[in-house]
């Protein structure tokens, strides 16, 4: 089993745990980096997993606001991929003016930075992290008015 430890709040720290029989985690141990979690990220973890009104909150807060972008982001007749995660998958019609070219382009220029999924087999989609709420309704305030465009 393995958790990452975006929904906390640490998704930039880059850090999770794993659980499994000893065998499986000593393969992964010979796989991975030398460096792969650096002491600050750690430390950061250790504070978020003791602080048990803090999991609450960001748990509660992802949960939220997941179901709020999936809703409005459906209600501005765009796709989204279920999900239970601290992101939602954002499916973009097939025309090049409201594609998800279109829209990365059309966003990041606002300062909103979603990640382009083509490499995944998602030509057509961005992946969005659920954010705070002033990043959440800005994103979907832009998106609005790209799809008038």
């Amino acid at each position: 089993m393995t958790r990452t430890f975006s929904k906390l709040g640490l998704g930039g720290a880059r850090i999770g745990w794993m659980y499994g029989p000893a065998h499986i985690v000593d393969a992964i141990n010979r796989v991975r980096g030398p460096f792969n979690v650096n002491a600050t990220a750690i430390e950061a973890g250790i504070a978020a997993i003791r602080d048990r009104a803090h999991v609450e909150r960001s748990v509660a807060h992802n949960e939220k606001w997941l179901v709020w972008v999936s809703e409005q982001v459906t209600l501005l007749g765009l796709r989204v991929t279920p999900s239970v995660g601290n992101f939602v998958l954002i499916h973009f019609p097939d025309d090049k003016r409201h594609s998800a070219a279109a829209a990365d382009d059309y966003l990041s220029a606002r300062g909103y930075i979603l990640r382009r999924v083509t490499g995944y087999g998602f030509p057509n989609a961005l992946r969005m992290s659920i954010g705070t709420e002033e990043a959440n309704r800005g994103v979907v305030e832009a998106l609005t008015s790209f799809l008038k465009s």
